[in-house]
């Protein structure tokens, strides 16, 4: 016998809001594509390499496919600017897609900005090829984290703030990824407006903002933590092939730290504001900072990479 079809109840709205939903979820799978097969081959091809090559080819993936992310999300807004969205994909290390490509012009920098720049460059480079050499070989933790500074000094205070400050020379709204984190005068405002804006701005993208409505904001701002521990991890503890959770429990702290601060006793404690605030963001972040950059990574990623480099 046959059985009548039954007819489409759906009204056309219907149908092309679910076909609509269908497409955005495909289209941000399209985005997260290159993340997920860069990961992968630094996972697959990365312990052939040295530990610090292995750092760093998990460290270039991850930023690229996170980079190709972020465009991937304002791609339609700035479709008229090829040249500039190749300039942000490979010329600066920012993760503000739409700041970048479809920002206001900004103030030319004064030359105070190009002066501070380079020489927190030229600290890092003194740091790492010459102060680090004078270091005890009979303290390689030492001489590990002094060289560790003064990289960071070179590339994250340094370089990238003088390629911000090249671009802002050119018109365009690249803000520099550090912002005086000295300064901060609670936890809160060192992670979320002072240190690493580019990665501030894709855990806020990824995983603050969507969950947000969901969890709520005490959550989601632990689950924010929770994902840069796991992405330090991938850095820091898979090459060293040890140390595993510390970054992720030092990520926990600060999360622990910053709602705290936010709590009814924190607030009694001035904790996000003046002396009190500073100090307790400065206790926050730096004495259990050998969690994140923990002895294993130090020792068997950091002095070989130094070696390398010919630094030691």
């Amino acid at each position: 016998m046959l059985v009548p079809k039954m007819p489409d109840c759906r009204s056309p709205e219907t149908t092309k809001t679910s076909r609509e939903a269908v497409f955005k979820f495909l289209s941000r799978s399209i985005g997260f594509l290159p993340l997920a097969v860069l990961v992968a081959g630094a996972l697959l091809f990365g312990r052939s390499l040295p530990a610090w090559g292995y750092m760093w080819a998990m460290a270039i993936a991850l930023f690229g496919g996170v980079k190709w992310l972020s465009w991937w999300e304002v791609r339609n807004a700035v479709a008229h600017r090829p040249a500039r969205s190749l300039a942000y994909l490979t010329l600066w290390p920012g993760m503000n897609a739409r700041s970048f490509l479809c920002g206001l012009r900004p103030r030319k920098p004064a030359l105070r900005n190009w002066f501070w720049a380079l020489s927190k460059t030229c600290l890092g480079v003194v740091l790492l090829w010459s102060v680090a050499r004078y270091v005890p070989s009979a303290r390689p933790l030492l001489r590990g984290w002094v060289g560790l500074f003064g990289l960071v000094l070179v590339l994250h205070f340094g370089t990238f703030e003088i390629v911000a400050l090249g671009w802002q020379a050119l018109g365009v709204d690249a803000e520099p990824i550090m912002q005086s984190p000295i300064f901060s005068d609670s936890l809160s405002e060192f992670w979320g407006k002072r240190w690493n804006l580019g990665f501030h701005q894709l855990a806020h993208e990824l995983v603050f903002r969507p969950v947000r409505p969901l969890l709520g904001v005490r959550l989601a701002t632990l689950l924010v933590f929770l994902f840069s521990g796991l992405i330090h991890e991938l850095v820091i503890s898979l090459p060293a092939r040890g140390g595993y959770g510390l970054p992720t429990s030092y990520f926990l702290l600060q999360s622990a730290g910053v709602l705290f601060e936010r709590s009814g006793i924190g607030r009694w404690l001035h904790l996000r504001r003046g002396v009190p605030g500073w100090a307790f963001t400065a206790i926050m972040t730096a004495a259990p900072a050998f969690w994140l950059f923990h002895p294993l990574f130090v020792l068997r990623v950091v002095l070989p990479f130094m070696k390398a480099i010919r630094a030691l």
